[in-house]
C-alpha cells in the first residue's frame, strides 16, 4: 500500500475522556473533526448520542459533513470478562453490527478485556476469547468485520506481549481482526515494531497514539513512537484497509479537543497522510 493510500481519520475518544466537560453532541464532533481536515470518524456508544438506532438519520449527518464512519466501538461494565454477562455483551454486539451494517465497509471494534473482578487471571482470557470470537461469528452473518482493541487503561486484561500472546492464541483470525493502538502497545511493551509485523496478518486499521519515554500520552510526533515505522509495517499487513485513526488523549487535547486533533492531523501530513 502506497503511503497516498492511507486514509486519515479521529476517534472521538478525545471528547469522552472530557467527561461532564464537554457539553456538546455528536453533530459538534462531526463538525470539529471535519473542520479539523479528517476524511472519516471512529465513534463509540457514549458519543453516538441521539443517533443511536438511528442509522439513517447518522449516515446523512456524516455525509453532511463529507465523513465515512471507519468504526463504531463499545466497552461493556464488565470487562467483557464476566462469564454470566456474556449474554449480554453479544446482545449488545448485535445491536451495534446492527446498526453498522448500514455503513460500507465500517467495523464494530470491540473494547479490551478488562479485570473487573477476583479469581484466575487465565480464566478471563478464555471468556473474553469466547466474547470476541462469538462476537465475531455475528459481524460475519452480517457481513460487518469485528475487531478488539486491546489498551494499557487501568486493570486492562491486555497489558504487555504477553497478554497480547495468550489472547490472540484463543481468537479465531477470521472472525476477530485487530485495532493495534501504537500508545497502549508502548505503554505495555517496548516491542511495538515486533508486536505489530508478528500480528500483521490480523491488523484490520490503526488507532495512532504518541506516549513519551514514561509512558505518559503526548501529542502526536512529540513521543517515542515511530510514525513512519508504523505506516511501513501497515503497508505489508494483507487484511489492513488504509484507515489510520488518530486518538489523542494528552493534557494538551483535554485543554483544546478541536485544536489538538487538527495539530495532529496537519503532522500527518507530514508522514504523507
Amino acid at each position: 500500500m502506497n503511503v497516498k493510500d492511507l486514509k486519515v481519520g479521529c476517534q472521538t475518544f478525545t471528547w469522552e475522556m472530557l467527561g461532564d466537560r464537554f457539553t456538546g453532541g455528536p453533530d459538534d464532533l462531526l463538525k470539529a473533526i471535519a473542520d479539523g481536515g479528517y476524511a472519516g470518524i471512529e465513534i463509540t456508544d457514549t458519543m453516538i448520542g441521539g443517533y443511536a438506532g438511528k442509522p439513517a438519520e447518522f449516515a446523512a449527518a456524516l455525509k453532511s459533513s463529507g465523513l465515512a464512519l471507519i468504526s463504531f466501538a463499545f466497552g461493556s461494565k464488565s470487562g467483557f470478562t464476566l462469564k454470566d454477562e456474556i449474554g449480554a455483551d453479544l446482545e449488545t454486539a448485535r445491536r451495534w453490527i446492527d446498526f453498522v451494517a448500514n455503513f460500507p465497509d465500517a467495523l464494530v471494534s470491540i473494547g479490551s478485556a478488562t479485570v473487573v473482578s477476583n479469581g484466575p487471571r487465565d480464566d478471563k482470557f478464555a471468556i473474553a476469547a469466547e466474547l470476541y470470537n462469538k462476537a465475531g461469528e455475528l459481524g460475519r452473518k452480517a457481513g460487518v468485520q469485528i475487531a478488539v482493541h486491546p489498551s494499557s487503561h487501568h486493570n486492562t486484561l491486555l497489558f504487555d506481549r504477553a497478554d497480547y500472546d495468550a489472547i490472540f492464541a484463543l481468537l479465531d483470525a477470521d472472525l476477530v481482526g485487530w485495532v493495534p493502538d501504537t500508545g497502549h502497545i508502548l505503554r505495555g511493551h517496548k516491542d511495538m515494531a515486533d508486536t505489530l509485523t508478528t500480528y500483521r496478518d490480523r491488523i484490520r486499521y490503526i488507532h495512532l497514539k504518541d506516549v513519551d519515554a514514561n509512558g505518559t500520552w503526548a501529542m502526536l510526533g512529540k513521543g517515542v513512537c515511530d510514525t513512519s515505522q508504523v505506516i511501513e509495517i501497515a503497508g505489508t499487513a494483507p487484511n489492513f484497509n488504509g484507515w489510520l485513526v488518530l486518538e489523542e488523549e494528552s493534557d494538551t487535547a483535554a485543554a483544546d479537543p478541536a485544536g489538538a486533533v487538527q495539530t495532529n492531523r496537519q503532522t500527518m501530513r507530514g508522514y504523507g497522510a
